[in-house]
Formats: C-alpha cells, structure tokens, sequence
C-alpha cells in the first residue's frame, strides 16, 4: 500500500468543526491555541460557535480550515502515525496546499496561519464585491469549456480555476463573462450550469494584485524542502523544493486547480490509499469519481481516528 495524505480547501468549513479534537487531544487543542496566538485572536472561538458567515469569511475559514486538519493530523500522530514514514506524498485542494505544506514541515503552524490570514484578506480584496463571480459546469468536456470562456472573453476575464474531476469544472472571472459562459455552457449540454456564492472570483488572472502580495508574504517566510513531495495544484505533479513550492504558491493565486489531474498523477504513480485530513470530505468523494481504484478515508474527528490507523496499517 502506497499512501498520500490531502488537506481540503474552502467550501469545507462547519461551524463546530474539531470539536471532539480539542476535547480528546492535548496536542489538537493546542494547535488551536497557536492559531490564535499567531492571529492575535480567538478564531478558535468562530469555530466552535460561529456565526456561520464570520467563519465563511475568506480571512476566516482558510486559517481556520488548516488549523482543523493539522489538529487531525496532531491526534494521529498521538495514534503512531508519521506522516514522514507512512506517507510518499502530501496534496491540498487550493488553501489546502498550505495545510499539506504545514504537514509535511514546510512551514510551520503559525506562519501557515498568518500566511493564510493574509491570502484570504488579499484575495478578497483584490476585485471589488460583485464584479467578479465563479460557476460550476457539470457534464462538458474541458475543451468545450475551454471554448466557451474565449467566447466569452470580449465581456471579461473567464478561464477555468478548479477541474474537480468526475466532469465538474469550475470556471472563473469577471461576473459578466461568467454570467454568459454559464448561459452558453447549459446551451451546449450541460448537465448543470451554476454561479457559486462566492465572494471573489478565486484563481483567476483577475487575482494578479493577490498573487503579488502572496510572493511578498512569501518571501518573507522560512520555508523548509517537504519531508515528503508535494503534489502541486499548479503542477499536476511533485515538487519538493522549497524555492520552486513558492513560486508555485504564487501561481497558484492566479492558476488553475488541477486536482483532477493531480489525483489521476498519484494513481498513475504507485498510490492507493487516500486520507483526507480535516473537515468533511469533498475530497474523498472527488477521489471515488477521478479513480474509482484508489481507497479513500477521511480523518475530521476522534472517532475517525481507529478506523484511519487500521486503513493505513
């Protein structure tokens, strides 16, 4: 059995999300202790009670996210798990890089808090609320969607930001030329055609003045080689230096998500066994629709911990 551990990205979040971490782990607990000190404040708190849309905030849930998975992973870790040992490779969905990157001793948990405190804050305020937008495109081939956003491309920026797998595209831009893609893919077939609720038209080139700051943010950082390779959003494949993970962090800003891809790489390449770590598990789900031979299992509570052990044994 050849394993890789994945970290999940936005859209995971849960208001009480870790609880029976913190309750059962002194050393979940205190990653949300160090969370909060790198903040300067209770995010722990927002967690645990909500309200709902302060956790959903950008600035919020990126932080927060990691924080539930390297808890997780701080619980296993109390089981026997190594992740340096057991694991030949590490992949986040998006902000979950960061957390995959925290894992594997890239950064450390404070850094990745104030770093992801600092994405999420400069990715929302890189576009003005409502000129930008983000839709989901069920059941066309990449290149039919591809076709379309230069089609649309008189309107406004639109290109692809996420290819989930299992036929699920995200597409990414200015609101307007989002709005007619999504007119234009539902014409051509497709099985659904949606906007997301979404506050900024993530992994978009309209994201450059957000890339800019995260290379700043970056830059400013101590970053150590992954103790396992990284299989990079921006790559489809692994990296595991240090410098060449950063520059791939800006990319990945403005750059599409090729998680599809990135999945398909790790199949391809001797994995298979899959464990999510974190809130929920999209990812999992994801998996079963990319490649159907991979095992998937998620790790967001105490009571996942047992049975995540006997699957990686």
């Amino acid at each position: 059995m050849t394993l890789a551990v994945t970290f999940p990205g936005q859209g995971s979040q849960a208001v009480g999300m870790g609880a029976s971490l913190i309750d059962g782990s002194a050393a979940a607990k205190a990653v949300f202790e160090e969370v909060d000190e790198a903040l300067g404040e209770k995010l722990s708190d927002i967690i645990a009670n909500g309200p709902e849309e302060t956790l959903t905030l950008t600035a919020n849930a990126q932080p927060a996210l990691m924080a539930v998975s390297m808890a997780a992973l701080r619980a296993l870790e109390e089981k026997g798990f190594d992740l340096g040992k057991h694991a030949a490779f590490v992949a986040g969905h998006s902000l979950g890089e960061y957390s995959a990157l925290c894992a594997a001793g890239t950064f450390s948990i404070s850094d990745t808090a104030k770093l992801l405190r600092i994405r999420g804050n400069v990715m929302q305020e890189a576009v003005p609320v409502g000129k930008g937008g983000m839709a989901a495109i069920i059941g066309l081939e990449q290149a039919d969607v591809e076709a379309i956003c230069s089609d649309v491309a008189d309107l406004g920026a639109c290109q692809i930001a996420n290819d989930n797998g299992g036929g699920q595209l995200v597409i990414s831009g200015d609101k307007a030329a989002v709005e007619k893609a999504t007119e234009l893919a539902s014409e051509k077939g497709a099985k659904r055609a949606l906007l997301l609720p979404v506050s900024a038209p993530f992994h978009s080139t309209l994201m450059g003045p957000a890339a800019e700051a995260m290379e700043q943010a970056l830059s400013e950082v101590e970053m150590n080689d992954p103790v396992v390779p990284l299989v990079a959003n921006v790559l489809a494949a692994p990296v595991s230096d240090a410098s060449a993970i950063r520059s791939h962090l800006v990319e990945q800003v403005t750059g599409r998500v090729r998680w599809s891809e990135s999945v398909q790489w790790m199949g391809e390449n001797g994995v298979t066994q899959l464990l999510e770590v974190g809130s929920g598990k999209v990812l999992s789900g994801l998996a079963r629709r990319i490649n159907r031979d991979l095992k998937s299992v998620n790790v967001g509570s105490m009571d996942d911990l047992d049975k995540a052990m006997e699957a990686i044994a």
